[in-house]
């Protein structure tokens, strides 16, 4: 189920009732688990999150995940441990063994089969179809791998344990190992298997056939382990070590092959890297953003002008690393000169916008990175595009008398423009405009009531025509009109909401920046989340503001002000009026 990389969906902090929930559902799963080790595993105050994921072939997966290592699964309401818990507790299901080399297959999404189980003499554990058990190793009581019987236990022996023997979910070095600490097995000698030696380990030519016969998902991630076990030994911290080397390479070849034919991924991404670092030479740095950190270059520029339906991924490339690259454009193409200013931390120092290859590069027309975001609306919705808003103004009881001759009342709904032309009607019809200067126009008692105060009335007899207009939109009520594409006009009383951004500290040193009311503007939180995950490489989450029935906030981690501010102003095309909080975005001092 994990051997391909899985899409996460939402990322939230456990409530303190679905916590309790949650202890009562593994205690009623794994009743051989004590109180004791319950709350060890669940502890009452520690922060437990709760992650829904989307396996490569669409299963809706929920993760429970305590110090950044998934404890447990639940798929179709049933849960399971994964191989982080039982490590702690290598008794807590029946376990199934077999040789290290099937481990092999198992991490690449096979099954195993009945005749590649390693028969202890106590015999095969005592399991029902469909019975959660573990997968060991000869000579380790780790186990492996985690998944249901196929058949009973009964079933197997009358089977001549040949066929389907457990369909396995989750296996050590898998997506899902990975998204925890990535820690390996520890050794857990194996009283059952201490007089077997290596030579006795031999799988047999009958056997070796059989597990070739391994009903297999045909995924690159067969890539993933290398040789993850070529010793018929228990698995030692060294050898886990470089499983690990192995699997983090054979993942890059994995992902890498995922977009692109076979022997090209790096060429492409190459090619996609030097393209995308010209283009953000030529469009987004200044000279008076130098020096420029080399990360914000890659997280503001670079990946702003990566092209819609691709992602830039330095890893699948030859380069591997930010810095050997910028190093080649160094050395091999002289574009820029990068140094180390402070111990670590290199930047940007010089570019030369005179070279040949930046002056005569051709920008592509579309390169924008939040594309990507948009389609994953849906076929055939169209791209978003702003809408136009109009501030109304609605007449008053104060001023009524004053559009009466216009047959507006109170409550009627009127654009400025309207305002002005019957203030300048009524104006024109009482002859009230100044026969000496006509930029002012004479108080007249229906005037006097309806824009003067009460301390004016003895002292102005005329107002120009600016302070007519500004005194009279001042005493309506205002509204706002807003208009998306294709859609009829919405008219309410009031402000317009404006989309709030602002930072928040969680924890002792840690911000995170939140955004609210996209909604008003027909944006949909999870895309604008999405897009801003791509631009600033932070996970982010939806969280409901409390109060609010069908409105939600973005929380993203870090201070984002200035990216969101981009992301809104530029690709989304809200004007700034419209977008409050990006005043107290972090200013950057200039470098000594």
């Amino acid at each position: 189920m994990f051997a391909r990389p899985f899409r996460v969906k939402s990322n939230t902090a456990i409530k303190g009732s679905d916590r309790r929930k949650l202890k009562a559902d593994i205690a009623t799963a794994f009743p051989s688990l004590s109180p004791d080790e319950l709350s060890e595993l669940i502890p009452n105050k520690e922060e437990l999150n709760v992650v829904k994921v989307y396996a490569h072939k669409g299963d809706a997966v929920t993760l429970y995940v305590l110090h950044k290592n998934p404890l447990f699964f639940e798929l179709e309401k049933r849960l399971y441990p994964t191989v982080y818990v039982l490590w702690r507790y290598p008794a807590l299901l029946p376990t199934f063994k077999t040789w290290s080399p099937v481990l092999q297959k198992l991490i690449g999404g096979a099954d195993l089969m009945l005749p590649g189980v390693v028969l202890p003499p106590s015999g095969i554990p005592d399991v029902k179809q469909g019975n959660c058990c573990a997968i060991t190793v000869v000579s380790n009581r780790a186990p492996v791998a985690v998944g249901t019987a196929a058949v009973s236990s009964a079933e197997m022996k009358s089977l001549g344990m040949k066929g389907r023997g457990v369909c396995v979910l989750h296996t050590y070095m898998d997506t899902l190992w990975a998204f925890g600490d990535k820690s390996g097995p520890p050794s857990l000698p194996d009283a059952e298997s201490e007089g077997v030696n290596g030579e006795d380990c031999e799988v047999s030519e009958e056997e070796e056939e059989e597990v070739q016969c391994v009903q297999e998902e045909h995924t690159p991630s067969e890539k993933m382990t290398g040789e993850a076990c070529s010793a018929i030994e228990e698995l030692s911290l060294t050898e886990v070590d470089q499983e690990e080397e192995k699997a983090e390479k054979g993942n890059e070849e994995e992902e890498g092959n995922q977009d692109y034919p076979k022997g090209m991924s790096q060429e492409i991404m190459d090619a996609l890297l030097l393209q995308c670092f010209l283009h953000a030479l030529k469009t987004k740095v200044k000279k008076s953003e130098l020096p420029l950190l080399t990360s914000t270059f890659l997280r503001n520029h670079m990946f702003a002008c990566c092209p819609s339906g691709k992602q830039l991924d330095i890893k699948k490339s030859s380069y591997k690393k930010l810095s050997k690259f910028l190093q080649a454009m160094q050395q091999q193409h002289n574009l820029v000169r990068v140094k180390e200013l402070t111990k670590g931390v290199e930047s940007i120092v010089e570019v030369d916008w005179k070279n040949p290859e930046l002056r005569f590069f051709n920008v592509p027309e579309e390169t924008d990175v939040e594309a990507v975001p948009v389609q994953d609306r849906g076929e055939g919705e169209t791209p978003y595009h702003p809408p136009e808003i109009t501030t109304l103004y609605s007449v008053s009881a104060r001023l009524e008398p004053l559009f009466l001759e216009a047959n507006k009342r109170k409550g009627t709904i009127l654009q400025p423009v309207e305002v002005r032309t019957i203030v300048t009607e009524y104006v024109k019809k009482n002859e009230l405009v100044d026969e000496i200067n006509k930029n002012y126009v004479t108080i007249n008692p229906t005037l006097c009531d309806c824009l003067l105060e009460k301390s004016e009335y003895q002292e102005i007899e005329s107002l120009k025509w600016d302070d007519l207009f500004s005194r009279t939109l001042g005493r309506m009520q205002e509204c706002y009109q807003v208009v998306f594409p294709g859609q009829p006009p919405i008219k309410k009383k009031g402000h317009i909401e404006p989309i709030d951004i602002s930072v928040a500290s969680r924890g002792s040193n840690k911000k995170v920046t939140l955004i609210k009311n996209l909604e008003v503007y027909g944006l949909e939180p999870a895309v604008v989340a999405n897009a801003l995950q791509h631009r600033v490489q932070a996970s982010s989450v939806l969280q409901p503001i409390p109060g609010s029935k069908d409105k939600v906030l973005v929380q993203i981690q870090g201070n984002q002000i200035h990216q969101v501010g981009n992301l809104l102003l530029d690709h989304y095309q809200i004007p700034r009026k419209y977008i409050q909080g990006l005043d107290t975005a972090p200013k950057g001092g200039k470098k000594k």
